[in-house]
């Protein structure tokens, strides 16, 4: 049999495309080109001269040449990930405490997977979540009481470095037999008169506020919770207006709970980002942890941009 054309890429992009269901999310989670998954896998398929993936249902599935291809992947690809690691920790040791703070009431959806990937592939580091909803996660940072705070800001403090992980949809929430519900986008206007539902945050550290209600002039009277169904039920009882990321209510809206509707015209969209002190940030293990968070929410989250550190 002449040399084999597999590389160690092609069975990444496999395996990414099996984990997410579809060429372009895999490309989102390689960081590559769409185009370039594409010609990775029509490559492979003129090599062993079988079709390896297929579409059915909106989903990218594999046909027993391709299922092999992923079992090879499945047993490759853990063991040079892990010898990877173990010679990072030779070479630096296994890493410190990372203690993760939080202002984003919903970071947890993909927060608590990422954690366990993570540990997974560190186990000797001390990972942990600083308990609590925190006002100024990066003030954490300072003081030295966390060494990584997900926020929605671009922090440029001296002595921090940030690096975005994903940018998506702020969406408003009505009741779906609402008028609100058939319209094509929301107004700030239709706030007004409106109780916003929201997290029991300031209202500087709402998007929907700083950067849709305030700069219109609406003001709105607030009523918070701690839980996001606590808030799609007072959406779905009609006891006022919500506004939340597109991934964190998708399971609701798909079940008719509520419905969602366009923040303005052109949508309203936020990006969260991984703050650390500069004298970690470059660390393999808090390196590794970014591209966990990074790899895990391409994988779980819809509707989402996956950033680079540029």
């Amino acid at each position: 049999m002449s040399k084999s054309i597999l590389e160690l890429r092609h069975l990444r992009t496999l395996q990414a495309i099996e984990q997410t269901g579809s060429l372009s999310r895999a490309a989102d989670v390689l960081c590559i080109t769409q185009s370039a998954v594409s010609h990775q896998v029509k490559a492979l398929e003129d090599w062993f001269g079988e079709e390896l993936v297929y579409k059915q249902g909106g989903q990218s599935r594999f046909s027993v040449v391709g299922q092999r291809l992923l079992q090879l992947a499945g047993q490759v690809l853990g063991q040079v990930d892990q010898a990877e690691l173990d010679i990072l920790q030779m070479k630096q040791g296994a890493g410190g405490p990372l203690r993760v703070a939080v202002e984003c009431h919903t970071c947890f959806d993909w927060l608590m997977p990422s954690m366990d990937v993570y540990r997974n592939r560190w186990p000797e580091v001390e990972l942990d979540i600083v308990s609590g909803f925190h006002a100024d996660p990066v003030g954490l940072l300072h003081k030295g009481d966390a060494e990584l705070a997900i926020v929605s800001e671009l922090c440029e403090e001296e002595g921090i470095v940030s690096f975005p992980l994903f940018r998506f949809e702020m969406v408003g929430l009505v009741p779906v037999d609402s008028k609100l519900a058939k319209r094509a986008y929301l107004k700030p206007t239709d706030f007004a008169g409106e109780t916003l539902l929201t997290y029991p945050v300031p209202d500087d550290m709402l998007d929907v506020i700083k950067h849709f209600l305030m700069p219109a002039g609406v003001q709105v009277k607030r009523r918070s919770s701690e839980l996001t169904v606590a808030l799609l039920q007072l959406v779905a009882s009609k006891r006022g207006l919500s506004a939340l990321p597109a991934w964190a209510v998708k399971g609701y809206v798909d079940r008719g709970y509520v419905a969602q509707v366009p923040l303005g015209r052109k949508g309203l969209m936020s990006t969260l980002y991984a703050a650390l002190p500069k004298a970690i940030a470059g660390k393999h293990y808090t390196a590794d942890f970014v591209a966990v968070m990074r790899e895990v929410c391409a994988r779980e989250l819809d509707g989402i941009e996956l950033l680079g550190d540029d």
